[in-house]
């Protein structure tokens, strides 16, 4: 219960309004007090939050001859209006905000942390991209961007993928990471995206993520060449045969394997 309170918050309303809201979906028609009890919240309070919900249009009142009963707007309903309310808001703001930003191309390091800001960074480059994407995976990466990549894919994209788990994915050239390399490299939470050899986004860490995008060319580069090497090393890898992994030191063969 705590959970949906705190989500409809999130959309804008108080939490008495919350209370009161989930109470008549449990109980309706109801009086006032009725939905003081069953909700907690204080008797005194609670008219203004159902006037409140009423004037947003998310409760509906009745004029009795004994009493005045509510009823709550069905949720499907509610939940309609908060989206289609929220896109024109954001179609609003996407047409007076943009002709306002004046893109940075200096080629700076910028840092931000949280791996759903990291994810929602990169599914925008990937969305934009035109011609080529290389890319690190975790399974969970996998997971939150394959319809982005499914769609890159679809309009012609050129996809360069390593997986450092275990999540199938075969759109491009896919290899996956050998374990005990991703080990010795710390790659177990790296996210990677160079996109179009334009731009280039590092996160590490799932619960406690530390991100970096740039436009540098030179660090976009290295990013690139990084990728390409290990999809280049892992095609060579792939044609070894057990002959010729056996003259390799043990070391390098214990990485391979």
């Amino acid at each position: 219960m705590h959970n949906l309170i705190d989500q409809l918050t999130d959309l804008g309303m108080t939490e008495y309004e919350a209370k009161v809201y989930l109470a008549l979906l449990g109980e309706n028609p109801a009086t006032g007090y009725q939905i003081s009890k069953t909700s907690g919240v204080p008797r005194s309070m609670v008219y203004e939050a159902l006037g409140r919900l009423e004037a947003r249009g998310a409760v509906l009142r009745s004029l009795e001859e004994k009493a005045t009963l509510y009823r709550p707007v069905p949720p499907a309903m509610l939940l309609d209006r908060y989206e289609r309310e929220a896109r024109e808001r954001a179609a609003n703001l996407r047409a007076s905000l943009l002709p306002l930003y004046n893109r940075e191309e200096a080629g700076r390091l910028w840092n931000f942390s949280g791996r759903r800001e990291a994810l929602a960074y990169a599914a925008n480059m990937i969305d934009a991209v035109t011609c080529e994407l290389m890319l690190v995976l975790t399974d969970a990466d996998v997971h939150a961007l394959r319809h982005h990549l499914e769609a890159a894919h679809a309009r012609g994209v050129a996809l360069g993928v390593i997986l450092t788990g275990d999540t199938s994915f075969a759109l491009g050239q896919v290899v996956r990471h050998p374990k005990r390399e991703t080990e010795l490299h710390r790659m177990q939470e790296t996210l990677i995206v160079v996109a179009d050899e334009g731009e280039f986004l590092i996160a590490s860490g799932h619960h406690i993520s530390a991100a970096t995008v740039t436009s540098n060319l030179n660090m976009v580069m290295i990013a690139r060449q990084f990728i390409w090497m290990e999809l280049f090393a892992q095609r060579i890898f792939a044609r070894l045969g057990d002959d010729l992994l056996l003259k390799l030191d043990p070391d390098d063969q214990h990485v391979l394997h």
